[in-house]
């Protein structure tokens, strides 16, 4: 236990991650109203992100760009790219997602009158 505490210390941003990523999961879980739930999905969406991005940091290493073929490539050296590749990924899904779930509930809007998701059960049964 004392392992974990010390660990959460040495990298409190892992602790404030996890802290967005349960808002907002308790908030698509506990709202009924489609617009909240979209924010509380776009919460635990960056939390990902911001956690993919804080594992790929490493103190002095550089971009993965070969200046020269005669110096031997030590992989220390030098940054992961994938979780960079990966997080401009799902910022591009995520903004994607949130457009069409917006469109989405434009149209849910026009159709029933109302966002909250249990009128909108009353009114499909």
């Amino acid at each position: 236990m004392a392992d974990v505490i010390a660990a959460l210390f040495q990298r409190p941003n892992f602790l404030i991650f996890v802290i967005i990523f349960l808002w907002g999961f308790y908030i698509m879980v506990t709202r009924y109203n489609l617009v909240k739930k979209l924010v509380g999905m776009y919460l635990v969406q960056t939390s990902v992100i911001f956690f993919l991005v804080s594992i790929s940091a490493k103190q002095g290493a550089t971009v993965p760009v070969l200046l020269s073929t005669t110096t031997p490539v030590q992989a220390i050296n030098y940054t992961n790219p994938l979780p960079h590749v990966l997080t401009l990924t799902a910022i591009v899904v995520g903004v994607a997602t949130l457009g069409v779930a917006l469109a989405l509930c434009s149209a849910i809007y026009r159709t029933y009158g109302s966002l909250d998701e249990e009128d909108i059960l009353k009114r499909l049964e």
